[in-house]
């Protein structure tokens, strides 16, 4: 496999200080303490998926991978650690051999999930284990949730194509996180060159209304555009007005136009009348490219308009109102002693209300019916029920400190439509509902 269908990791920085103070903290007083070498049991998973969503998405887990990978202090940020006094002088000596040697197991990336799924199992010593908790839910919070939003649009828009472009509507590096998270969702290019370069996905781009207000003409604008880019690519067509603006693009690119793209106005009404001009014009290839504050219910409502590409921004790098996940990081078990033979013992915090949790380390399966499609997501502590045993979810993902799974994004993403397709019809219904399936314990 090329290193390249991984993305390019070289440059990375340490992620040591993507990380709450009371991490580091916890890790001092637990030294003093004698629990620090405690083996450790620790899972990432949400209580409840976003409100009137029937299925969530894992996203963000080989950037997970990269940032245990890359977690570490150098000696900068140890003379930070230091002339601060976030921690004492002992807890630095340890910060900086700090390497990770456990074993993480999880939800492969794509896969969709469920109230309690066990997302990521981080397994180590106490010290080691809840120094990575605030990266982890950092990367997956942010990029499950963009990844949900893109799964949805992506079934709204029944196959058509799909471009992120929110690069301007959020931080500059959560841009590259977005679009990387919205091609696992479904997505097929991005106009974000930095996710480009570094995920090896698909860019796109041409022209803004800048580029048509600075030329003398409209026509002289799309001939300049023609020329350099050639026949094929694709011309804003409503700065001024839409009518004229597809006419003179016919004309100065021929019926090879690529596209055309709408920006603004009734996207619906429009669509259909820049259709017809361009089937009347000759255009008949020509494909429609719609953009303009685009979400899932847009998309959706565009369904009967003859549309080929839909470019979403905003609303996709923010979740479509939801722009987190709410994953929680949590000790479920630990050992009786530093002893390595000491058993494992289930803890849980006992909080009233929503915020109870599970304790002990989970498996988690998914029940099929006679249909092949997904029923239940079981969970539970123990041996596996044979008769789920080949539906388990979690795979390795991390062996003694050793990433062993990376793979491409195509992978995540290709696993993502077949975790959706498996999943009951109502699963891509817009309307607000409870998840599409239970999540059930034994």
């Amino acid at each position: 496999m090329n290193s390249a269908d991984l993305g390019r990791r070289v440059g990375v920085p340490s992620t040591a200080l993507f990380t709450d103070q009371y991490e580091l903290t916890m890790v001092q007083a637990a030294l003093k303490a004698g629990t620090a070498d405690r083996r450790s049991v620790f899972e990432a998973f949400t209580r409840r998926l976003p409100e009137g969503r029937r299925y969530g998405v894992v996203a963000g887990t080989g950037r997970v991978l990269d940032a245990v990978e890359n977690f570490h202090f150098d000696d900068e940020m140890l003379g930070f650690l230091r002339d601060q006094r976030v921690v004492d002088a002992a807890t630095v000596d340890w910060l900086a051999d700090y390497r990770f040697s456990g074993d993480i197991w999880g939800y492969p990336e794509g896969e969709v999930y469920f109230p309690g799924s066990p997302l990521l199992r981080v397994e180590g010593s106490f010290a080691e284990c809840v120094l990575l908790e605030t990266v982890i839910l950092s990367i997956l919070n942010h990029d499950s949730a963009i990844a949900a939003a893109a799964s949805r649009m992506s079934a709204a828009a029944g196959g058509r194509r799909l471009i992120e472009m929110g690069a301007r509507r959020t931080h500059e590096l959560s841009a590259v996180a977005a679009a990387r998270a919205a091609y696992v969702g479904g997505f097929h290019t991005t106009s974000d060159l930095a996710a480009g370069f570094r995920y090896n996905i698909p860019t796109v781009g041409t022209s803004a209304h800048a580029f048509t207000l600075l030329h003398d003409s409209e026509r002289d604008a799309f001939r300049a555009q023609v020329e350099s880019l050639g026949r094929g690519t694709s011309l804003l067509v409503d700065t001024y007005d839409v009518t004229e603006a597809v006419r003179t693009a016919v004309e100065v690119a021929g019926p090879e136009l690529g596209a055309v793209r709408i920006d603004s106005g009734d996207l619906l009404l429009v669509a259909h009348r820049v259709r017809q001009q361009l089937d009347e014009l000759g255009a008949t290839e020509t494909k429609i490219v719609v953009t303009s504050d685009l979400d899932e219910y847009a998309i959706a409502s565009l369904a009967a308009a003859p549309v080929d590409t839909y470019g979403v921004g905003t609303q996709l790098v923010t979740g479509s109102g939801h722009p987190t996940c709410s994953m929680v990081y949590k000790l479920v078990a630990r050992a009786e002693s530093a002893d390595p033979a000491a058993p494992l013992l289930p803890v849980v915090k006992k909080s009233l209300g929503a915020k109870s949790s599970r304790g002990g380390r989970k498996w988690a399966a998914r029940r099929l019916d006679g249909h092949g499609v997904a029923e239940a997501e079981v969970i539970g502590t123990g041996e596996v029920p044979a008769e789920l045993a080949a539906e388990q979810l979690q795979v390795e993902l991390v062996r003694g400190g050793r990433v062993v799974a990376r793979e491409p994004l195509e992978a995540a993403r290709e696993r993502h439509i077949a975790a959706r397709t498996g999943l009951p019809m109502s699963a891509i219904q817009l309307s607000r509902g409870e998840p599409v399936i239970p999540t059930e314990y034994v």
